[in-house]
């Protein structure tokens, strides 16, 4: 099957290059993760390496032309899989016999700026039947888990990227065969090679493909997934000693420098610790009584996220207690009518609407600064966020429109999103746009807490747990009384404390004179 390599994006802003040279021609076989090219843009020497086993059977572009970045760079007859073994492709048409083809499915856009993704889970094996809009993987982002469905009814002939490894957005993530007639009706080139390894210049990436000493600042040549098995081992790759052409790293490379199999090249480039390969070495050992995970996906995310906020917002924390006696009793004498009608009332559509009308008032709450503090942006929407703990990490979507929305709409969304979210699979578009966040911590326990605002908002708020606490009545009668704890934490470079505990006050009056935010909701 013929299939043309489009050449993937080489760098941020990068959309053409100069061919600096062939690594292969016309009529050559190739194998996955060869080098074909090397492309010059005007940072760095590239070196595109292939994605398929195959024969090259056209070059587009000749030495010292310029290649557009996302157009094909060359053409190749694939191998087509029959069960395990390889197949040469015939240099002719894609269609075999019975009116059947066989076509890569090309995993699309997912999230806005997303470029790869972990296969988290395979719903469908090589040789399965499957239906259109049948799902077929399970696949984690830096934002949520997406469930990939099948365009076309067929049989799959392919799984290109094993459970636990990272697929590339725009490049092939199955094979399926199926009848003539559903295809594109031409052959499926649309797909992008991984992401091309930057070369320093020539010389660095020119290396002895013997095991030898690399000199002080030798730029390793390697492909993504063995970058990342150097990554999650804690190896330094650029120490690595690469026995491929012009000394390219490959996976085995990497086990054998783990394993002691090669000596450390003599470079000046930082040391790994020992104890970082000994952790490697002993991941998994029951003897050790521990493990090395590598933090990613949505967790890598948050990491991420969480640091940058706090190391350039300065946080303040402003705490109160909300008496929730008299709603409780509202929302109880609520929640089973509106359980018949399929709506499920919780506390939580009660304080976002109470928070939205508080925020008509204060609307510097629901704003956002830009990145050098010079300007601030206020919302005339009220898009409010809430964290929930899912099993893929911490996500906060957010109720849009709040400002328009009754409890029991607000009751509705919140419903989905929770659910969504807590099986990780949540929309992109739901979890974008938020001006404001709750943290319900007190769902889990806890009475008071420091959250770290969910940039670019200026305000969050943690809700501690609900308890039965002794207050003294308006005759000074001691009385049990249903007290929550809250924590807000502002952005101290647009909001004071003076305006955190006006709108405090104002949100906790909704809250503790149910009453009174009814007639506010006009």
């Amino acid at each position: 099957m013929k299939k043309d390599f489009i050449l993937p994006d080489i760098g941020e802003g990068i959309v053409e290059c100069e061919l600096v040279d062939w690594l292969v021609k016309e009529g050559d076989r190739i194998v996955e993760d060869q080098p074909i090219c090397d492309v010059m843009t005007d940072k760095a020497l590239v070196q595109i390496p292939a994605i398929y086993n195959g024969v090259v059977s056209k070059l587009y572009y000749a030495k010292g032309d310029i290649a557009k970045v996302h157009a094909p760079l060359f053409e190749m007859i694939v191998d087509v899989m029959a069960g395990d073994a390889p197949v040469v492709a015939a240099p002719v048409a894609a269609v075999a016999v019975g009116g059947k083809v066989v076509e890569d499915f090309i995993l699309p856009d997912i999230g806005e700026g997303i470029v790869e993704c972990e296969v988290v889970d395979w719903l469908v094996k090589e040789g399965d039947i499957i239906a259109e809009d049948q799902p077929v993987c399970d696949v984690m982002t830096d934002k949520a888990l997406v469930q990939i469905p099948a365009k076309h009814p067929g049989k799959v002939v392919k799984l290109y990227t094993a459970k636990g490894h990272i697929a590339k957005v725009h490049a092939p993530l199955f094979a399926i065969e199926m009848d003539a007639d559903l295809a594109s009706g031409q052959p499926p080139s649309a797909h992008q090679a991984p992401a091309a390894t930057p070369v320093a210049t020539t010389a660095t990436a020119t290396a002895p493909a013997a095991v030898t000493s690399l000199p002080a600042g030798h730029k390793a040549l390697a492909s993504p997934a063995v970058r990342r098995l150097a990554r999650e081992l804690s190896i330094d790759i650029h120490r690595v000693p690469g026995t491929g052409p012009k000394g390219r790293v490959f996976k085995h490379d990497v086990q054998a420098f783990v394993s002691g199999a090669v000596a450390a090249p003599a470079t000046t480039a930082p040391v790994v610790a020992p104890a970082a390969v000994n952790a490697a070495n002993t991941a998994n050992s029951a003897n050790t009584g521990r493990r090395v995970e590598p933090i990613k996906g949505i967790k890598a995310a948050m990491a991420r996220q969480m640091a940058e906020s706090v190391s350039t917002i300065p946080h303040f924390t402003y705490c109160e207690e909300i008496d929730l006696t008299d709603l409780i009793a509202l929302r109880l004498s609520l929640k089973d009518n509106l359980a018949k009608q399929g709506v499920k009332l919780t506390m939580m559509p009660f304080f976002m609407k109470a928070m939205s009308l508080a925020l008509n008032e204060f609307p510097i709450l629901n704003s956002q600064v830009n990145a050098d503090c010079s300007a601030l942006t206020c919302f005339d929407e009220h898009n409010i966020g809430i964290a929930v703990d899912s099993k893929v990490g911490l996500l906060v979507p957010n109720v849009k429109d709040c400002q328009r929305k009754s409890i029991v709409e607000i009751a509705t969304d919140l419903t989905r999103l929770t659910d969504l979210a807590r099986e990780g699979r949540v929309s992109p578009a739901d979890l974008k746009g938020g001006t404001i966040t709750i943290s319900n911590i007190g769902a889990i326990g806890g009475t008071v807490a420091t959250p770290i605002i969910n940039k670019p908002e200026v305000a969050i708020v943690a809700l501690g747990k609900v308890q039965q606490l002794p207050r003294f009545d308006a005759k000074g009668h001691v009385v049990a009384r249903s007290i929550m704890q809250v924590s807000w934490s502002g952005d101290h470079r647009v909001i004071d404390g003076g305006t955190i505990a006006r709108f405090t006050n104002l949100w906790k009056k909704y809250l503790e004179e149910p009453s009174a935010m009814l007639v506010a909701m006009r």
